[in-house]
């Protein structure tokens, strides 16, 4: 047998083997080097690690991102009272709880990350269109919220030594001496963490999780005494009647899609999650409720700051920088710093790691793959793309327009066309006759799907006459994902349920 056709898996206990080194050995059965290695494998049950706190630290990082909160208080601004707010998020929480359940289910059943998981609908080549998809939005953010953070240990480094205002003098490829070196030491940062895998990512969330829900609550504190523990509810132009469902109806569709990128690789995560029921666990405190702690944070922090100012404040950023002590400020600062790392492992360095892994198997495992993202990231220069609105409102709207059908149509195959039937050593087939080869690795039908649900949503996205349905546009795509599928789609089956078996994973690192 050639060389390339071996594969490394581990012995099995099943071989009566206890704590037995690896083994390479020839599967003759038919696992693809170039679909499978140590990291794309399904993870085994005793591999999982990943508790109800685990999965609700994610949300208590991400939810409380200060992106987030930039568009929730600019609801506020735009009219919206703290109950509308948090009407609005309420709904949208609702809504999020039950598509990230189901999507982390798929994680939890197969124990294998987004790119495979993708091969489930568009076959074993055709998934790489997703994984690249999901993976290029990622990469590019990922660089533009380690610039964005940067920024803010500036802050930090010009309060500690106000000498160093010298260092952003000048400049080079777009970034001051001063700039250079806040993020080329957090991209060091985070790349160091991203090495380790994903355990040390969970291990990271955990920890910034409090940290990040101590920092606010001590802010929304600081802005209550500053008002006298007296907070506006609305600016001076409140909403109204009709307008104001549709905003919060909008508002609501609006935090779903903001999402839209993370409820695709939800099982990212989830396939190390123990059970199904730290799923929902998870899921419920760090959705529902954390999300209505994030939007009484907003109304505190918004209103607050209305009642003291008279006007509206854009950033938790911007109440930070009126700290007056620089010992305090310091201190808020760097956990600001410490949630957008967070939010960047989880949202932003995950899905590109997975998807080149998934690109080349042969060559790159999750470390590789990882530190290649982290270059990528930096060589695009990120900045130069956050400042340019074209980049911004062209090149990530149009990626993200595609995410949603991309939802619509692996949902639909999952759930309704093959009813979780999914035969997962298959997954690593190249052979013609496997259940996820198609037409030479692709699935026209879901291909096509992709392509026609995609074009109305990049016109719901772009074209100016479609602007009333704009904060609607995520759902509308993802059901037309779906719709069209369903249409199309072959369920002639048969469709097989065959677990991991001796092919599972105990993840490493």
């Amino acid at each position: 047998m050639a060389t390339e056709e071996y594969v490394h898996v581990p012995s099995r206990a099943s071989e009566g083997l206890d704590e037995a080194p690896s083994i390479t050995i020839a599967v003759q059965a038919g696992l693809s080097p170039r679909l499978y290695n140590s990291d794309l494998a399904p993870t085994t049950r005793e591999g999982r690690h990943w508790s109800a706190y685990s999965i609700f630290a994610l949300w208590a990082n991400d939810v409380h991102s200060l992106g987030n909160y930039v568009w929730a208080i600019g609801l506020f601004s735009l009219g919206m009272s703290g109950g509308a707010i948090l009407g609005s998020l309420a709904f949208g929480a609702l809504f999020l709880f039950l598509l990230l359940t189901l999507s982390g289910f798929m994680g939890e059943k197969t124990g294998v990350p987004f790119p495979v998981m993708s091969r489930i609908s568009f076959g074993i080549h055709g998934a790489q269109i997703p994984a690249l998809l999901r993976g290029g939005v990622a990469i590019a953010w990922f660089g533009i919220q380690t610039y964005l953070a940067s920024q803010v240990l500036q802050v930090v480094i010009i309060a500690l030594a106000p000498g160093a205002t010298a260092l952003q003098e000048g400049s080079f490829l777009g970034l001051s001496a001063l700039g250079w070196i806040t993020f080329l030491a957090l991209w060091i940062v985070q790349s160091v963490i991203v090495s380790y895998g994903m355990e040390m990512i969970r291990k990271y969330e955990a920890f910034a999780g409090p940290v990040i829900l101590a920092t606010f609550v001590s802010l929304a504190v600081w802005v209550l005494v500053q008002a006298d523990f007296q907070i506006s509810w609305a600016n001076d132009d409140p909403l109204t009647g009709g307008e104001l469902w549709l905003h919060m109806l909008g508002g609501a569709s609006a935090w779903v899609a903001i999402y839209g990128t993370f409820v695709l690789n939800f099982c990212d995560f989830t396939r190390g999650a123990k059970s199904k029921k730290s799923i929902i666990k998870g899921n419920f405190w760090g959705i529902p409720i954390n999300m209505l702690f994030f939007g009484t944070m907003v109304v505190i922090l918004a209103g607050g700051s209305f009642t003291i100012n008279g006007a509206a404040i854009a950033s938790p950023a911007d109440v930070v920088a009126a700290i007056p002590n620089t010992f305090l400020l310091v201190l808020a600062s760097l956990a600001l710093i410490v949630l957008t790392i967070a939010v960047n492992l989880m949202a932003n360095f995950v899905a590109p790691t997975y998807a080149l892994t998934n690109l080349f198997p042969r060559h790159l495992n999750f470390r590789k793959a990882a530190l290649l993202s982290a270059v990528i990231g930096l060589v695009i220069l990120p900045w130069n793309m956050y400042n340019s609105p074209v980049v911004i409102g062209i090149f990530l709207n149009g990626l993200g327009a595609l995410l949603g059908p991309l939802f619509g149509i692996i949902m639909v195959d999952y759930w309704l066309i093959k009813k979780q039937r999914i035969n997962v050593p298959q997954l690593y087939s190249e052979h013609v006759t496997g259940e996820y080869h198609y037409r030479r690795g692709f699935n026209p039908r879901a291909i096509t799907a992709l392509a026609i649900s995609g074009a109305i949503a990049l016109l719901l996205t772009f074209v100016p006459a479609f602007q009333v349905v704009s904060q609607f546009s995520w759902f509308l795509a993802a059901g037309l994902g779906a719709l069209v599928y369903s249409i199309v789609a072959d369920r002639r089956g048969p469709f097989h349920d065959v677990a991991a078996g001796d092919i599972a994973v105990t993840p490493t690192h």
